[in-house]
């Protein structure tokens, strides 16, 4: 677990770095960088199980919003007919960047609910 949520924090990390030409970077640089935080105290093996469920309901609901926006990821499905999201990022093209947030967010959601179940696994066991 050590590994991983080292590799974690350090993507998030970057993550938060590249947010510096985002439209929005005072929204997605805490966003990474919360994520970041709770896998940097992970790796210190500090756990903080109410913390995760606060970030994964945060996530999930942006994750939501940006589902079913009029430039979200249904949009990007339905009408651009999953049009390749790895191409550079256009103003006329909303969609792309939208689905590729939604992605992050989901990676954030399932790496936070990977160290809660853990985080549950070893809180659980007596102490020896």
């Amino acid at each position: 677990m050590k590994v991983f949520n080292l590799i974690f924090c350090v993507l998030f990390i970057v993550s938060a770095g590249l947010q510096y030409n985002d439209p929005d970077p005072y929204i997605w640089a805490p966003i990474y960088l919360y994520g970041a935080w709770l896998c940097f105290s992970a790796f210190q093996n500090k756990f903080y199980p109410r913390a995760y469920l606060i970030g994964i309901a945060v996530y999930a609901i942006y994750a939501l919003y940006l589902l079913f926006d009029k430039t979200g990821v249904l949009n990007w499905y339905e009408n651009h007919h999953a049009e390749n999201i790895v191409q550079s990022m256009k103003a006329t093209k909303p969609w792309i960047e939208e689905t590729r947030e939604f992605g992050g967010l989901l990676i954030l959601i399932v790496v936070l609910l990977v160290d809660y179940f853990y985080a549950k696994m070893i809180m659980g066991k007596p102490a020896k």
